[in-house]
């Protein structure tokens, strides 16, 4: 879970990150904050515009958006990269990247990217892990959902469908497992799914905070 709400007061925001804690320590989750200052949080995940260098963490994340951002990365150790997709949450930010453009990045990039923007269907979740993205990172397709848990669901469902070795039997009864489209995972606890929250309130257990 991603902890954004930059916009409290430290004292409110730090409340937050323990009520989150509490949460996720059920359910083995690991709590991102957004900005250098972690709260006590498992990771910190950094805007773009700074501050460079990273501050020293166990796990620092990064939002990224083209090449020239990710020519930066220092000793980060995961980025988001958005928008792939037209996003209703942001109308009008990007040009979107599209899968090509997200592959393209993920080949050049020197950590594992996590696909952002536009991210609703199980579709869209598998073509991500399919271009080499160790993850996706939602936020309106849970925020507008009837059942935030069941879409949720869905989506992690398709992840790991994704990124599930494939056996395939050969002539010679000899199995061989194909790792097309798998990628290294994000030294995080739980699922690659991510989800950006609404403002001021903590949502389902299988939904997170992200930074675009």
């Amino acid at each position: 879970m991603v902890l954004r709400e930059k916009d409290l007061p430290r004292a409110e925001r730090a409340a937050l990150a323990a009520d989150l804690r509490a949460i996720l320590a059920d359910v083995g989750g690991t709590l991102i904050v957004a900005g250098p200052d972690p709260l006590g949080g498992d990771a910190v995940h950094l805007p773009a515009a700074g501050p460079y260098p990273p501050p020293p963490h166990g796990l620092v994340g990064r939002s990224c958006h083209h090449q020239p951002e990710l020519d930066r990365l220092t000793t980060e150790h995961y980025a988001t990269i958005s928008p792939v997709w037209p996003t209703k949450t942001k109308p009008g930010y990007g040009p979107p990247l599209d899968i090509a453009g997200l592959g393209s990045l993920v080949r050049a990039s020197p950590i594992p990217l996590l696909a952002l923007g536009g991210v609703e269907t199980p579709e869209q979740v598998t073509a991500c892990v399919q271009a080499g993205a160790v993850g996706v990172a939602v936020l309106g397709a849970l925020m507008r959902a009837e059942d935030p848990t069941e879409t949720a669901a869905s989506l992690t469902s398709a992840y790991v469908e994704a990124v599930t070795p494939v056996l395939t039997q050969t002539r010679r009864g000899v199995t061989k497992v194909s790792t097309s489209g798998l990628r290294p995972t994000v030294p995080t606890q739980g699922s690659s799914l991510t989800a950006r929250s609404g403002h001021g309130r903590p949502q389902p257990q299988t939904a997170t905070r992200e930074e675009p």
